[in-house]
């Protein structure tokens, strides 16, 4: 259970992106995250991610799932922080439900927020030396991005440089969930695993 699990991390990632890919030919309504059919069509939470609003939003989604993927394998994270992160995947729209404010969504960014911050807890966690420094210099880089994003604020905003309104709660939600996630994983992660110097 402890094995790094680069092909489990890649894979995931790759299921990730495929939706995103596949949800562009798809009608956003059938598929996008909408609070008020969180009961009846909980089933969102996954297909969320297949929504992307303009080209420019789906082409920085991609871009993003493959750093998260490198990222993920680079960490050599274990098998359950993969869990982790498939697990934080739909609770990042469950998330949303505290903003009811937000009708719709789409898009990757949550559950991209949710594994770097899967992968980074991994390196601070049970890494040593300059391993460890960059898990904590990735969740202080992230943290202080989502505090810059104001996620308390408007639940859309517009943001110089994108053709689509962000909504940046749902960055903050991923990373939230990826931290419990990933605290979960530690639980069954050994100790033993640590980076080869």
């Amino acid at each position: 259970m402890n094995a790094p699990a680069p092909r489990g991390w890649l894979a995931l990632t790759a299921v990730l992106a495929l939706a995103a890919l596949g949800g562009w030919w798809l009608p956003r309504s059938a598929l996008d995250w909408q609070p008020a059919l969180a009961a009846r069509e909980p089933w969102r939470a996954l297909t969320a991610v297949a929504v992307h609003y303009s080209a420019l939003h789906l082409g920085a989604n991609l871009a993003g799932a493959a750093l998260v993927g490198a990222l993920g394998v680079a960490a050599r994270v274990p098998r359950a922080f993969v869990l982790a992160w498939l697990a934080a995947w739909p609770l990042t729209q469950f998330g949303l439900l505290l903003r009811p404010d937000l009708p719709h969504y789409g898009g990757l960014s949550g559950v991209l927020h949710a594994g770097v911050t899967v992968a980074a807890l991994w390196l601070l966690a049970r890494e040593r030396g300059r391993r460890q420094l960059v898990g904590a210099a990735l969740l202080a880089a992230l943290l202080l991005k989502i505090l810059g994003e104001s996620p308390w604020g408007p639940a859309v905003q517009a943001r110089a440089g994108w053709d689509i309104a962000i909504a940046p709660f749902a960055h903050a939600s991923g990373a939230v969930c990826g931290l419990l996630c990933a605290r979960l994983a530690l639980l069954f992660a050994s100790p033993a695993h640590h980076a080869k110097p």
